[in-house]
């Protein structure tokens, strides 16, 4: 039964769902929960040292701290003491050895949170150090990894660097990221009767949550339930690693019986948790006079931090959008997956694909000066699509071809809409006049491949469920983190019904209600659980049609639903009525519905396949000023044209685009995290680790999305929204990169790692002349 074009219009503007409870104050997360009766509360008893040997752990001090009701240790593991993870390699607590600074060696439990975190304090060790590794570079050196090594070619590199017209090589250092969401990761494990267990936990996971609590435990799946309603922003931090709070959590619970709530204070979990995975590159070009590049040799160390978490799917990721928007016909890229002694380091936005993304184009800028071409030329002739002779450039280094490709008018339209000709003139000039303000322009594009590529997790569930009062209730196994899940499946379920987005309603993430959940990541919570609570949605609205197009003598395909009406040839009725109509003639007014992603199919051991339903496109335009004298700079003004398909939700999309915008900027230019040589994580909180501000942000931000819908038959033909605009920022610091080069002359490389701080830039100015 199709959708009719005539219901409401879901893409209207309206609210989040939760916006009026949040700006109240009213919106509920876990810390928020009424404690049961008897709660304790947890806190990390942390290891003060990265590569040491535990000699003795002396708990006595902990336990005579006022208001200690005990410890958890490994001792008090029921079942295996390490985490459930793929690769089955970090120990739920650290012992004998001691791989980072922050990592959990066990609990104490207190009567107050602030007494727990007291108490923790006063452990006292006797312990042996070595060296820590801290580089991906010493890693490689020591041959320290998680993972083996990866590598993926096509064609010849070697041969074509060596008959390439022009060559370059370079390095990339490429710095992690904080997540550094609002609400701190947490959980609170309730036991419940009959050895079942309540787990509230702030995770993008539920079902891994459910995993690892009860394999810990040491129970069937089925005895834990895991529920989220909301988190305080998640950016992939929260995919795994919101897991290990709860295991931590239940293990407590387990010990004493009693219910145990665990939250880390801000410093506790930039100490204890991963970040964004840095990157370092080593590279060789070959390219011809239009700059049209004939070979690629990618060299990748990826810092994994001490286990492997979600290293292996990251580096993959990387290597399948080190491509980016380019075809690349020879090309060799080998993958390290480096073991260092720091955190774990585990997903985040974008998922890897930035670090690869970011490679590429920097080639692109440096292809561009060595050619004393403009750089968008460049990137405009190596476009996937710009033919050559019978060759169609269409088929990426893993074997899937660009079907809905849309870069070329993408970039083209934007670079017309935003004046791009004209100011790079109008920047060439002023460059030539001034000397110590210099400005910098660059458009950069992004293609962004959409789907897990762990196959098996693009399925997803959901139920809907109408009551007779007519309001409508939708569970899927997304969770909401802020970036309006929840809001686009309920306008997707109203659009079927015929209602206004306001009468559905959804609930609580729950692993009671769908099992197996896929996490909400690789932006694709709306595209898996959108369709399945439309499926689900189609199958009630079926049954109350069926019932309907019977009383009134016509089929159900001669059924409408609209502006809250069911309509019939014979007569009209109100949703209302008509939904208490079908109840008592006793139809089913409730469904499953069940989605998984066609077409796709990959290959782990060759990484070759289709893992991508489709792309995602966008380009951005930024301009920027720097001080030659100090480094400083400003983005002036960004323009960016992207392509979310037919949006469900434009409010939610544009700002999701601004966010992940600002998000990529944080990264390129101001986030900076600084180990010293002992591994302890110097940028552990606001006064020491900089997130972007309102004052960062471009003067002048203008934002359009593209005006096509998904040629996959997507849901409502929309595009996922949540990474693909974190690689906009790119454009910025190519500009900076491109104002750093007007103040030297001649066309050497501009070498510049990130964070691109002004002392970075600085650096970079006075390189050219030996003064750095």
């Amino acid at each position: 039964m199709n959708t009719p074009s005539n219901t409401p219009d879901i893409s209207r503007p309206r609210f989040h769902e939760s916006a009026t409870a949040q700006v109240q104050g009213r919106a509920s997360y876990i810390d928020d929960l009424p404690l049961v009766e008897g709660t304790l509360h947890a806190a990390p008893l942390m290891s003060p040292l990265a590569n040491a040997q535990l000699i003795t752990m002396d708990l006595q001090p902990v336990l005579a701290a006022p208001g200690v009701a005990g410890v958890v240790t490994a001792q008090d593991i029921p079942g295996d003491p390490l985490l459930a993870t793929f690769v089955h390699d970090e120990p739920i607590f650290a012992g004998p050895q001691l791989m980072h600074v922050g990592q959990v060696m066990g609990l104490v439990l207190g009567h107050s949170h602030t007494q727990a975190r007291q108490a923790a304090r006063q452990m006292r060790l006797q312990t042996t150090q070595a060296t820590p590794l801290l580089h991906a570079r010493e890693a490689l050196q020591a041959g320290s990894f998680v993972l083996p090594q990866v590598t993926v070619q096509r064609g010849d590199a070697a041969q074509a660097l060596t008959q390439a017209p022009h060559r370059l090589q370079g390095s990339l250092e490429i710095g992690g990221q904080e997540h550094f969401y609002l609400e701190s990761q947490i959980a609170y494990a309730i036991p419940q009767d009959n050895g079942h267990w309540l787990i509230h936990s702030g995770t993008q996971h539920p079902g891994e949550v459910q995993h690892w609590v009860a394999h810990a435990l040491h129970i069937p799946l089925s005895q834990v339930r895991v529920v989220c309603r909301r988190m305080g922003g998640g950016f992939g931090g929260k995919e795994t690693q919101a897991g290990h709070l709860a295991v931590w959590a239940a293990l407590a619970a387990h010990k004493f019986g009693r219910p145990v709530k665990m939250r880390l204070d801000r410093g506790d979990d930039i100490l204890i948790t991963g970040k964004r995975h840095p990157f370092s590159h080593d590279w060789q070009v070959g390219f011809d006079a239009q700059g049209r590049v004939l070979g690629l040799d990618s060299v990748q160390l990826v810092h994994c931090g001490h286990s492997a978490d979600l290293s292996g799917p990251v580096a993959d990721r990387a290597i399948f959008h080190t491509d980016n928007a380019y075809f690349l016909s020879d090309l060799h890229i080998t993958s390290h997956r480096c073991k260092t002694h720091t955190q774990s380091h585990t997903a985040f936005r974008g998922f890897g694909g930035p670090q690869g993304v970011l490679l590429i184009e920097t080639v692109m800028g440096d292809i561009a000066r060595h050619l004393g071409v403009d750089a968008l030329d460049v990137r405009l002739a190596n476009l996937y699509g710009v033919t050559d002779g019978e060759n169609k450039r269409d088929t990426t280094p893993y074997g899937m071809k660009v079907e809905d490709n849309i870069l070329h008018p993408l970039m083209t339209q934007l670079a017309k809409r935003c004046d791009y000709r004209e100011r790079r003139q109008a920047i060439t000039d002023w460059n030539a006049q001034h000397s110590v303000i210099k400005k910098g322009l660059a458009l950069t594009p992004v293609k962004f491949g959409i789907s897990f590529t762990a196959t098996q997790f693009n399925q997803a569930g959901a139920v809907v469920s109408v009551y007779t009062d007519g309001s409508v209730r939708v569970n899927h196994g997304g969770t909401e983190m802020g970036q309006g899940l929840h809001t686009k499946v309920c306008g997707l379920v109203a659009r079927v019904l015929g209602l206004p987005a306001a009468q559905v309603q959804a609930s609580a993430s729950d692993t009671d209600q769908v099992a197996n959940a896929s996490a909400t990541a690789a932006s694709s919570g709306t595209d898996l659980n959108g369709r399945a609570a439309e499926n689900a949605a189609l199958q009630v609205r079926q049954n109350i049609a069926a019932c309907i197009g019977k009383a009134d003598a016509c089929s159900a395909d001669d059924v409408r639903f609209e502006n809250g009406q069911v309509i019939t040839p014979l007569r009209q009725r109100s949703f209302t009525e008509a939904v208490q109509y079908a109840y008592g003639q006793r139809v089913q007014l409730w469904s499953d519905g069940f989605y998984a992603t066609p077409k796709i199919h990959y290959d782990r051991t060759t990484l070759t396949g289709r893992p991508f339903y489709y792309f995602a496109y966008g380009a951005a335009c930024s301009e920027v000023a720097i001080d030659t004298l100090t480094g400083e700079y400003r983005v002036l003004r960004t323009d960016i044209l992207h392509d979310v398909g037919h949006s469900l939700h434009p409010e939610i999309d544009i700002g999701q685009i601004e966010g992940g915008f600002a998000q990529g900027l944080g990264w390129l230019t101001i986030e900076e995290l600084v180990w010293n040589t002992k591994g302890e994580l110097l940028t552990k909180g606001a006064s020491t680790y900089k997130i972007p501000t309102a004052a960062d942000m471009p003067a002048q931000l203008n934002i359009e999305l593209w005006h096509e819908a998904n040629v996959e038959d997507n849901v409502g033909g929309s595009k996922a929204v949540g990474e693909p605009p974190f690689m906009l920022a790119i454009s910025v610091f190519e500009a900076l990169r491109d104002a750093i080069g007007a103040t030297r002359p001649g066309r050497t490389p501009i070498h510049l790692d990130t964070p691109a701080t002004p002392e970075r830039v600085l650096g970079a100015i006075l390189a050219h002349d030996g003064s750095s």
